[in-house]
C-alpha cells in the first residue's frame, strides 16, 4: 500500500490530465535546494512516464535561480546527467535575471516543431479542446451561468 499527501490525493485525477497529449512539458528545480531536484528525479519525472500519452512529447529539464551561484547545492553537470539519462533539453536559468526563460520555451518550441507528429496532431488535438470546451459551455448555458 502507498501513501499519497493531502494534495496528492484531492489532484491526482486532475494530474494525468495536464499530461495527456501533451506535445512539451517544462520539468523545474531549484539549484539552491537539493531536494527540489531529488523530487524531480523522484516524483515528477515518474508521474511524466506514468501519466504521459503522447510518447513523442518533448520534454525540457530547467534548473532555476542561477543568480544565486554561491547558494548552488545541485551542479550544472548533474542536471546534465539527468536531462540525458530522461531524454530531455537541458537549461538552466534564472526567473529573476530573465537569464535564459524566453530560451526556455524557444528551444521547447522549436523542438516540438520538429517532430512531424507533434506538428500534424497539434492543430486536431486543439481544435478538439476548442470544440470540448464550447459543447460544456453551451451545455451549462453560457460561461456566465
Amino acid at each position: 500500500m502507498t501513501s499519497k499527501s493531502t494534495g496528492q490525493e484531492r489532484f491526482g485525477t486532475v494530474i494525468c490530465s495536464y499530461y495527456r497529449g501533451a506535445h512539451g512539458i517544462i520539468l523545474v528545480y531549484d539549484v539552491t535546494r537539493r531536494e527540489t531536484f531529488t523530487n524531480l528525479v523522484g516524483i515528477w519525472a515518474k508521474e511524466v512516464g506514468l501519466y504521459s500519452t503522447n510518447h513523442d512529447c518533448i520534454k525540457i529539464l530547467i534548473g532555476n535561480k542561477v543568480d544565486k551561484e554561491s547558494e548552488r547545492a545541485v551542479t550544472k553537470e548533474e542536471g546534465m546527467a539527468l536531462a540525458k539519462e530522461h531524454r530531455c533539453l537541458f537549461l538552466e536559468c534564472s526567473a529573476k535575471t530573465r537569464e535564459n526563460v524566453q530560451q526556455c520555451f524557444e528551444d521547447l518550441t522549436l523542438k516540438i516543431l520538429e517532430v512531424p507528429s507533434l506538428r500534424e496532431k497539434g492543430s486536431v488535438e486543439v481544435k478538439r479542446q476548442k470544440q470540448k470546451r464550447i459543447y460544456e459551455t453551451s451545455q451549462r448555458g453560457g460561461c456566465c451561468s
